[in-house]
C-alpha cells in the first residue's frame, strides 16, 4: 500500500513543481511584457512633436517679409523682372512711383500700421498703397530721457526699402542653417496690441463685465487699452471706433487665452519683458509719438497678459517675468514649457530704433538658449509682429473679419528644424498656439464648444482650414543640429546718417538755441525799424 502511494507522491509533487515554474516563467513574461510596453509607450510619447518640451516665442516689431528676407534665394520674395524688382508702388506726393531699393539704414521710419492702413495698403490686392499710406502721416520721433534715439526725419518714404545679407547677417544665418516660412502672415490686419492679444488668445475683443467671456465682442483694432498708454479716451483715428472712459480705467480681457489651458493641464508657461520703452504710438497712423515705460510689471501693448482675468483668478501674474530671469532660466535649463520674449523700444526694430540693436538682442537670447542644456529639445519660434507700414507683395488669405494681416519674416530655429528648409505653408501666429496645443495638451484648443469658457469668438482659429502645421519644420528622425553661436555684434554695411539724439533735453536745447536766435534776429530788426523811424521823425521835425 505504501509503495502505491510513493509515486502518487512523487508525481503530486512534480505536478506542483512544475506548475510552480510555469506561473514563475509566465509571470517573468507578463513583467518583461509590461515593461517593454511602458518602454515602448515611453518612446512614443517622447517620439515626433513631443520631442520638444520648451517652446519659445521671441516677438520683434514691424518689419514686412519682402523687407527682410524679399532677396533671399528660394524664397517667394520680390516680383522680378531683368534682375531688378518689378512692383512700384504709386508716390502721389513726388509723382511717378517707387521701387523696392536696397536700404543699408540702421534706423527706419516705416508707415503707418493700423485697420486703415492695412485696408489702403492691400488695396484690394494691389498692394500698391504702402507709399501713399507712408506720405500720409506726420514723421519723426521722440526719445526719452534715458534712450539713444534715432530721428529719421526725412520727408521722403522708406518703406519700399529692404535689407538683406550685408545688414542683417545672423537673421539669414538661422534663416538658412534652420528653417525660414515666407508664408507667416500676422493673424489680425491691424496693429501690435491686437497682435499680441492674438498672439496669447487667438482673438482680439472688447469686454465689458469681468469675469463674463459672453460680455466680449470682437475688437480688431480697438480692444481695451491700458491705460498707461492710452489714459481717459482714444481717437477717433482707431478705425473711426471712439470710447470714452475714466482716466486710468485698466481694460477687461475676459475671453479665454492659452495660459488657462496651460494652468488646466499643469504645463507651465512664462512672459519675458525687457525694461525700457514701448514705442507703438497712441494713434496708429503716426510714427512718431512719446515713450511709455515698460517693464516686467508695469502692462502694456506688447504685455497684455495682467489683464487677463484668467491669468489674475489662477496665480499666475508671477509669470510675467522680467528679462533677466529668461537668461538665467536659459543658463540652469529651467525654462518653462512655453516662453514668450518681448523686447524693449529700444531692441524692438520698432523704427525709429535701429537694426542692429534688435538683431544684437535676437542673437543674445538665441545664444542663451543654445549655450543651455534647454536647447536639446526646444523650439524657437523667430517673427515680427506686424509689418509696420513696409512694403509686401503678397496677398493676405482672408479667413474671417480679423484677417490675416499683412506678411511678416519668421524663421524657425531648433536642433530638429529641417536645414535650408523653406515652408510654403500658410501659417499665422495661430500656428503656434496650434503647436502648443499639439505637443502640451493633447490637441486641445481655444474652442467656447469645449475650454470651459464660453466666448463669442468669431472663429477657433487654430481649426481653420487654411492654417499649416508647423510641424512640417521639423525632421524629429534625423541626428539633431549642434547649437550654433553668432556675434553678438556681426559685421554689417547698415550706417547712420541722420541725426543721433542722446538725450531729450540735448534735442530741446537745440531748439532752445533756435528759438533764441529767432528772438534775436527779431529784435535787431526791430530796433533797426525804430531808429529808422527815429531818424526820419528827426529829419521831418528839423524840415
Amino acid at each position: 500500500m505504501l509503495s502505491l502511494r510513493l509515486p502518487r507522491l512523487k508525481f503530486q509533487l512534480s505536478f506542483w513543481a512544475a506548475c510552480s515554474m510555469a506561473l514563475q516563467i509566465t509571470g517573468a513574461g507578463l513583467l518583461l511584457a509590461t515593461q517593454r510596453h511602458s518602454a515602448f509607450a515611453k518612446k512614443t510619447a517622447e517620439s515626433g512633436i513631443h520631442k520638444i518640451k520648451h517652446v519659445i516665442i521671441i516677438m520683434q516689431e514691424n518689419r514686412s517679409f519682402d523687407s527682410y528676407f524679399g532677396t533671399f534665394p528660394g524664397a517667394e520674395g520680390f516680383p522680378m523682372r531683368d534682375g531688378v524688382p518689378a512692383a512700384c508702388n504709386p508716390d502721389p506726393t513726388h509723382g511717378g512711383c517707387v521701387k523696392p531699393y536696397h536700404d543699408t539704414q540702421d534706423a527706419n521710419g516705416g508707415g503707418p500700421h493700423g485697420e486703415r492702413a492695412a485696408i489702403a495698403d492691400i488695396d484690394g490686392g494691389k498692394m500698391d498703397g504702402f507709399v501713399a499710406q507712408s506720405e500720409s502721416v506726420s514723421r519723426g520721433c521722440l526719445a526719452g530721457s534715458d534712450a539713444v534715439t534715432v530721428c529719421t526725419n526725412s520727408s521722403i518714404s522708406d518703406v519700399m526699402g529692404y535689407h538683406d545679407e550685408r545688414e542683417i547677417p545672423n537673421y539669414w544665418t538661422y534663416a538658412r542653417r534652420f528653417a525660414l516660412q515666407d508664408h507667416m502672415f500676422e493673424p489680425n490686419a491691424s496693429w501690435s496690441l491686437p497682435e499680441h492679444l492674438f498672439q496669447v488668445s487667438a482673438w482680439s475683443a472688447f469686454c465689458t463685465e469681468h469675469n463674463h467671456p459672453e460680455s466680449c465682442t470682437n475688437a480688431l483694432q480697438f480692444p481695451g487699452m491700458p491705460p498707461d498708454l492710452f489714459g481717459a479716451r482714444t481717437a477717433a483715428a482707431f478705425g473711426g471706433e471712439s470710447r470714452i472712459v475714466p482716466p486710468g480705467t485698466r481694460p477687461i480681457y475676459a475671453w479665454t487665452d492659452l495660459t488657462y489651458l496651460l494652468h488646466k493641464n499643469h504645463v507651465s508657461w512664462g512672459y519675458y519683458v525687457v525694461k525700457g520703452t514701448e514705442p507703438d504710438c497712441e494713434d496708429d497712423s503716426k510714427v512718431d509719438c512719446p515713450p511709455v515705460k515698460q517693464n516686467a510689471r508695469t502692462p502694456g501693448i506688447w504685455n497684455p497678459l495682467p489683464y487677463f482675468d484668467t491669468v489674475k483668478e489662477d496665480g499666475e501674474l508671477d509669470r510675467i517675468e522680467p528679462i533677466e530671469n529668461f537668461y538665467e532660466q536659459a543658463h540652469k535649463g529651467t525654462l518653462p514649457a512655453v516662453a514668450w520674449v518681448v523686447p524693449s523700444g529700444e531692441v524692438s526694430e520698432h523704427p525709429p530704433a535701429l537694426v542692429s540693436a534688435g538683431q544684437t538682442f535676437v542673437t543674445g537670447l538665441i545664444n542663451a538658449v543654445m549655450k543651455g542644456p534647454n536647447w536639446n529639445d526646444c523650439a524657437i519660434f523667430l517673427s515680427w509682429d506686424d509689418w509696420g507700414g513696409f512694403y509686401d507683395h503678397l496677398v493676405p488669405p482672408k479667413v474671417d473679419e480679423n484677417g490675416y494681416g499683412l506678411r511678416v519674416p519668421a524663421v524657425v530655429i531648433s536642433p530638429y528644424a529641417k536645414s535650408g528648409f523653406i515652408d510654403k505653408q500658410i501659417l499665422s501666429f495661430d500656428a503656434y498656439l496650434m503647436f502648443i496645443e499639439d505637443d502640451f495638451l493633447n490637441g486641445m484648443r481655444l474652442d467656447p464648444k469645449t475650454d470651459g469658457r464660453p466666448d463669442p469668438r468669431p472663429t477657433v482659429r487654430e481649426n481653420v482650414s487654411q492654417l499649416g502645421d508647423l510641424a512640417n519644420d521639423f525632421d524629429f528622425n534625423r541626428r539633431p543640429l549642434p547649437p550654433l553661436i553668432l556675434s553678438e555684434h556681426p559685421k554689417t554695411d547698415l550706417v547712420v546718417t541722420d541725426l543721433v539724439v542722446t538725450d531729450l533735453s540735448v534735442k530741446y536745447a537745440l531748439w532752445l538755441v533756435g528759438m533764441i536766435v529767432i528772438l534775436v534776429i527779431v529784435w535787431y530788426l526791430g530796433v533797426k525799424r525804430n531808429a529808422a523811424r527815429s531818424d526820419s521823425a528827426h529829419i521831418t521835425d528839423t524840415k
